[in-house]
């Protein structure tokens, strides 16, 4: 078991690419894990890759420290959690309270199963995009759900493990600060050419902060955070 070596959870979103970064620019060694579990549009798992290449082609560091990616299919779990990400249904706000975009447990399950290929390939540290600033209200990206599955994880893995969220306490805005801090207008330009955060899987529609239809929660959110980052140079 290394402290030098972390696993990203990678889904080829904004979040996930800047997290990326982020843990190359720290880490000896960094892997990459995603999962398919049954999302309505396949076009995030389609740009894993090309977005994966393009952040470890933009930094000889980068390209040195960046280890395998493990796609895990889990699209079982997302039949029984069933939501508006997995199937044909409104994006609106439910009866509980709750957008119907909320996978249930999504992240719970994601770092269980991330811990477990971690515990075999000698990783200790976990890598997500959670936050609670921007969140939609999903309670799974709470820093507090976060720190009890932490104290799970390391009790039924027997081994200390840590769950790192980079992005926990930022705005879309600040995530795209980070973002040029890390990598400067070449990883921004990539976030934006390959990442893929759009609720509707549009590829075809090109804004001046990526992909997408303009019109769902994501997009809004991702719009909305690169006027307000553009707006403060």
């Amino acid at each position: 078991m290394s402290s030098a070596s972390a696993l990203v959870l990678f889904s080829a979103g904004q979040d996930s690419a800047t997290c990326l970064a982020w843990a190359l620019e720290r880490f000896e060694r960094v892997e990459t894990i995603g999962f398919d579990y049954g999302q309505r549009h396949a076009i995030e798992l389609a740009q894993r890759a090309p977005l994966r290449g393009a952040i470890a082609g933009l930094n000889s560091n980068w390209a040195e420290r960046l280890g395998g990616d493990q796609l895990v299919d889990v699209s079982g779990y997302g039949a029984l959690a069933e939501s508006a990400l997995t199937s044909d249904r409104a994006i609106e706000i439910a009866a509980s309270g709750l957008p119907t975009t909320f996978v249930p447990g999504r992240n719970l399950v994601f770092l269980t199963v991330a811990a477990a290929h971690g515990y075999r390939r000698g990783i200790d540290t976990l890598v997500g995009g959670m936050c609670e600033t921007d969140y939609s209200g999903y309670p799974d990206c709470r820093r507090e759900t976060l720190d009890a599955q932490q104290q799970a994880l390391a009790l039924g893995l027997d081994r200390p493990i840590r769950v790192e969220t980079p992005l926990m306490h930022l705005t879309k805005a600040d995530t795209w600060a980070l973002a040029h801090a890390l990598g400067g207008d070449a990883l921004v330009t990539t976030i934006v050419e390959y990442s893929h955060t759009c609720y509707e899987g549009d590829r075809i529609h090109r804004h001046d902060w990526g992909y997408g239809c303009n019109a769902c929660p994501a997009c809004d959110l991702r719009a909305k955070g690169w006027q307000e980052w553009r707006g403060r140079g």
